[in-house]
């Protein structure tokens, strides 16, 4: 979480700080919201302004203009962020100080390095900025359940994503025995062929690359049944473990006053205080 305010700072920078980083109070959930809109407003600008019509006028200039509104705007709340904090040079190399600083500079490139104009889709990353948003207000739950589960089931995916790894290469491996001996030159080596066997895999198709044997589309078959357990296996073990956390969190109630809802390392309610 974003470094709080000193108390020696004055009254203004304090209540400037709450309703930048804090999104319990009105003012800071309205500012939440206001920075939302003004996020997907400026990175809409970014995607139409790509256009073949908006390099013409007037298009041209009205994507120019809103582009700099929003960089003024960015770098004005960038300034307040740096200001409002403690430590400054520790928000300023932060993950979301990072990220706001790369979502203004390349307006501020374009002026100095001419050519450097495509950089400005670096803007996009202005879309990171949401996770802030939801770190700081009720989706916080929800994403450190997210997170949890992951970090729980962190060596089963790994387990799983070795094992589709092992897969590919030995498909690949005798893809490139049966289709090469055929002649067929999309696969005349192992990593050709691994590409053939990631695509198969994830059941895109792209029809670049097709085997021509009987053992190549036999392999070919069973390697897209296969490819299903990347979506099924991995959605299988979070949703487990989302699940069981969800029931530690909810399955005690307090004896003095029913109230649910507690951690699973908790000794007291955090209702009533009596002892769990």
């Amino acid at each position: 979480m974003p470094e709080h305010a000193s108390p020696n700072f004055a009254p203004w920078r304090d209540r400037l700080h709450e309703i930048i980083f804090e999104a319990d109070t009105k003012a800071g959930k309205a500012f939440d919201v206001a920075l939302i809109i003004a996020i997907f407003l400026s990175v809409a600008v970014v995607v139409l302004s790509t256009l073949p019509s908006a390099a013409s006028e007037p298009y041209r200039s009205v994507f120019y203009t809103l582009e700099w509104v929003f960089t003024i705007l960015f770098t004005a709340e960038y300034i307040l962020r740096l200001i409002v904090v403690r430590r400054p040079w520790r928000y300023a190399t932060s993950f979301f100080g990072v990220i706001d600083l790369l979502s203004i500079l390349p307006a501020f490139l374009s002026i100095l390095l001419p050519g450097s104009e495509r950089l400005m889709v670096v803007r996009t990353l202005r879309l990171l900025r949401i996770f802030r948003v939801f770190k700081l207000t009720r989706y916080l739950s929800e994403a450190s359940a997210l997170r949890e589960a992951f970090y729980i089931s962190r060596h089963k995916i790994a387990v799983f994503m070795t094992t589709v790894l092992i897969v590919i290469l030995i498909a690949s491996s005798l893809m490139h025995v049966v289709e090469g001996s055929a002649q067929n030159e999309a696969f005349d080596s192992i990593p050709d062929s691994m590409y053939w066997a990631i695509i198969t895999m994830t059941t895109v198709g792209y029809g670049d690359v097709i085997p021509v044997t009987v053992v190549g589309k036999i392999t070919t078959t069973l390697l897209v049944l296969v490819g299903y357990s990347l979506i099924i296996v991995p959605t299988g073990i979070l949703s487990a473990e989302i699940t069981d956390s969800r029931r530690k969190v909810t399955t005690r109630a307090c004896g003095a006053c029913m109230a649910e809802g507690h951690d699973a390392d908790a000794r007291f309610c955090k209702k009533c205080g009596a002892v769990l």
